[in-house]
């Protein structure tokens, strides 16, 4: 009888639950135009379907009442309660709302997940193609000073080496990604980021500080986290852009983009090419580069494929050929030339990745490999040009050649408790062989790097109000290195097994008010190939870097907290952003002029360990949007770059009456104060103005005296680098779009001007915006 029961009570259940069953239909729209794609769901649950192309969507739901979402990228995700009636079909319509200021926008670099970046424990900053284009960037050097914390610039007249440098801290503190890979490797941080058109960007994330440890122990300073195109939606553009720097020096780019989805989404493919070639740029005329001539040639694809409803596999593949000369006599071949820096550059990234997950998307299994390979042809020398027979013997001995490559492979799954905590664990295996070598001055780098890693992450969601990251990752590091240069050498022979842990906070103090807090320990193996080893030149002569001995890892301890505040005034959306920062370093790595010559006359320079350094400050960002066609932003960072004790800089050698050290107890190039602003305005449907602009405060830059070697610290002016654009968009006819713009990058000329001159400057003795008041005009058309 009781059997009987429970079975009536079963059936019961299953009836009542048919019974409440409900069908919602409706449409996704936005300003009255359909959202195509967009994604219905209901909130906490695992139901959830895709709008077709014109927003109309319909989802089967079995409770009484429930919250249902609708969100799509740049739009404000919007939730609705609907009650529900058993055996109806219940219209509920969405009228999504542009989210100008970015703050639903999905990102990956927070938590290796998709997630809002709202909800995100750690900041995440969103650079996407609308900056780009205001910004009249082409690369992604150009565009990356639009965020607090962040400042991009150039190092060297021969060869016109970029660093970015994040919270106070050098380019080699910052982990650079390309599709959530680090497989940009120490090499490709010398010159890549002018590498990568932002033709081939979808979007770049960024993450201040070391909050995104999980990506590898070096995201000391921070992530960059570039992430290329998608295949979406059928489309095709073409693109040229004609810029005139100074008036008269030619910068000439074209780009070719095409997308092919299939009908039913299962498939598709994107490619994309790229020509850029920029003349040299001579300031102060005399005869020598200070913005070297540029070639490059990029061919790229990114393609996926969905097996099943539960599987995706993605691919991409990147070509560039870039060659870069500076220096005097460019129509000359290099070794008759005085100064000369050539680099031809070949590199391929590829890649390859699999997910897959069960079907209420709680269990996600990810695999990937990826790859980069570059073989460059480089000549660092001069002094030819038929001096004397000794100088010519040497300025033919400047020609190298460096094979670089970088792999790596690894695994995540992820984990959706049913209260919303998520579990993040993978395996990660890294591998950068280089090998450097210029046999005329007896120049080897030969290094061997593995990593083999394993992290851990829990996301911890006990409330509404409240959630926590609670992560490590554990790396062993093999470096296996020898280096000469003349007569001396060195070897790193490191094997060590650090374990970098993180915790970040989100607490919601209110609707509009969020609190952030983080920590997260990193650390930087001895080895040699990074921004501070490309070779420059000084007084006629190279210059060179090598490690000292005994030279030990770098370890750092980050700090951050921030309050987010969002209000929406009417239609007007608000956000401002305030953010502290500290870092410390322990056993920093330093580079110290020596003050000695080598055998050849080249200069030596020496990474050492400092006895500690600390960066502290904060990052403040204000977010405007009165409607959806119009935009302001302004940001700046404020902050000390501080030495526990003085950091020698020079080292007399005692040859010279009276020549002393060169000391600096604070980082060199290294403003105070640096921020940026960002305008947008669509006049009308057809005209849009664009003013941004970037401000760098007074700094001291190093400057190496030619006739002594001995090193100046020079007080730079301030300068603010402003950019003007118009652009006209008409229809020939609807698949087919036509936009004319131009205007004025470094509209106020705010410029270098005491560059030094001739064959024995100091080519390193650079600062400031990368280019002079420059003139540009563009044209593009396509279905986008």
């Amino acid at each position: 009888m009781r059997c009987i029961t429970y079975i009536f009570v079963l059936l019961a259940s299953i009836v009542s639950a048919q019974e409440e069953t409900t069908k919602i239909s409706g449409q996704v729209t936005a300003e009255g135009e359909p959202v195509a794609f967009a994604s219905v769901y209901v909130k906490g649950g695992t139901v959830g379907v895709s709008a077709d192309e014109n927003g109309k969507y319909e989802v089967t739901v079995n409770s009484k009442a429930t919250e249902l979402v609708a969100a799509s990228q740049g739009y404000r995700t919007l939730t609705k309660s609907v009650t529900l009636i058993a055996d109806t079909n219940i219209v509920v319509d969405f009228e999504l709302i542009e989210d100008a200021l970015g703050l639903d926008q999905i990102v990956v670099s927070a938590t290796r997940n998709r997630i809002s970046k709202k909800q995100a424990p750690v900041i995440v900053k969103v650079l996407g193609p609308k900056l780009f284009s205001a910004t009249q960037s082409l690369s992604l050097a150009d565009g990356l000073n639009y965020q607090p914390g962040v400042r991009v610039e150039t190092n060297c007249q021969n060869c016109g080496f970029t660093q970015v440098r994040m919270n106070g801290l050098k380019g080699q503190y910052t982990q650079i990604l390309v599709n959530s890979r680090p497989v940009f490797s120490a090499l490709n941080s010398v010159y890549g980021l002018e590498q990568i058109p932002v033709s081939i960007i979808d979007r770049v994330e960024v993450v201040r500080s070391g909050g995104s440890a999980l990506f590898g122990s070096n995201a000391i300073a921070g992530t960059i986290n570039v992430i290329t195109k998608e295949p979406i939606n059928n489309s095709w553009e073409v693109s040229s852009n004609l810029a005139l720097i100074d008036g008269t020096t030619a910068d000439r780019n074209v780009n070719v983009n095409a997308t092919v989805v299939s009908e039913d989404l299962t498939s598709g493919v994107t490619v994309y090419g790229i020509f850029r070639d920029r003349d040299a740029f001579d300031a102060n005329d005399d005869g020598f580069t200070e913005i070297t001539s540029l070639n490059n040639n990029s061919l790229g694809a990114k393609a996926f494929l969905r097996p099943d409803d539960n599987s995706r596999i993605g691919f991409d593949f990147t070509g560039i050929r870039e060659y870069r000369r500076g220096g005097d006599k460019l129509g000359l071949a290099p070794q008759f030339t005085d100064i000369t820096e050539e680099l031809d550059h070949n590199t391929i990234f590829s890649g390859v990745d699999y997910e897959t997950f069960n079907d209420d998307r709680t269990n996600t299994l990810s695999v990937y490999a990826s790859v980069q390979h570059t073989n460059r042809e480089s000549y660092y020398g001069g002094l030819g040009g038929g001096r004397t027979t000794a100088d010519s013997i040497i300025a033919n001995n400047a020609f190298g050649v460096t094979k670089d490559l970088a792999f790596v492979a690894g695994a995540k799954y992820s984990h959706i408790f049913k209260n919303n905590d998520v579990l993040t664990t993978g395996v990660e295996y890294q591998l950068n062989d280089t090998d450097d070598a210029i046999p005329g001055y007896n120049r080897l780098v030969d290094q061997k790097v593995n990593s083999a890693g394993l992290y851990g992450q829990y996301e911890w969601k006990p409330t509404d109000k409240f959630s926590a990251l609670i992560g490590a990752r554990l790396d062993h590091v093999n470096v296996d290195g020898f280096y000469t240069i003349q007569d001396i050498a060195r070897t790193s022979d490191v094997s060590e097994t650090v374990l970098s842990p993180r915790l970040t906070v989100l607490y919601n103090i209110s609707d509009e008010l969020q609190f952030r807090g983080g920590y997260a320990r990193g650390f930087r193996a001895a080895q040699a190939f990074n921004e501070d080893l490309h070779i420059s030149s000084v007084g006629g002569e190279q210059r060179f870097v090598i490690l000292s001995e005994n030279l030990e890892s770098e370890f750092s301890n980050a700090f951050t907290a921030s309050f987010d505040y969002s209000k929406d005034f009417n239609k007007t959306q608000t956000n401002l952003l305030v953010e502290g920062f500290y870092t410390t370093l322990k056993n920093p790595f330093t580079i110290v002029s020596t003050g000695n010559s080598l055998p050849n006359g080249s200069i030596l320079e020496e990474t050492r360990n400092g006895s500690g350094a600390y960066v502290a400050g904060a990052n403040i960002e204000l977010s405007v949007s009165p409607s959806s066609d119009l935009f302001f932003q302004v940001g700046g960072t404020i902050q000390r770059a501080i030495y526990k004790e003085d950091q020698l800089l020079f080292e007399a050698d005692g040859s010279v009456p009276g020549e002393q050290d060169v000391v600096l107890s604070e980082f060199a190039r290294a403003p105070n104060v640096y921020g940026f602003l960002n305008t947008n305005w669509q006049v009308s449907e057809a005209f849009k103005l664009d003013v941004t602009g970037s401000y760098t405060g007074t700094m001291i830059v190093p400057r190496v005296v030619s006739e002594s070697g001995f090193i100046d610290l020079v007080d730079s002016d301030a300068f603010f680098d402003m950019t003007t654009k118009i652009t006209y968009h008409f229809d020939l006819k609807d698949a087919f779009h036509v936009e004319l713009s131009g205007g004025i990058q470094n509209l106020f000329d705010s410029y270098q001007n005491d560059f030094d001159s001739g064959a024995t400057r100091d080519s390193d003795f650079v600062y400031g915006p990368n280019r002079p008041r420059t003139l540009f005009m563009g044209l593009k058309f396509g279905d986008f």
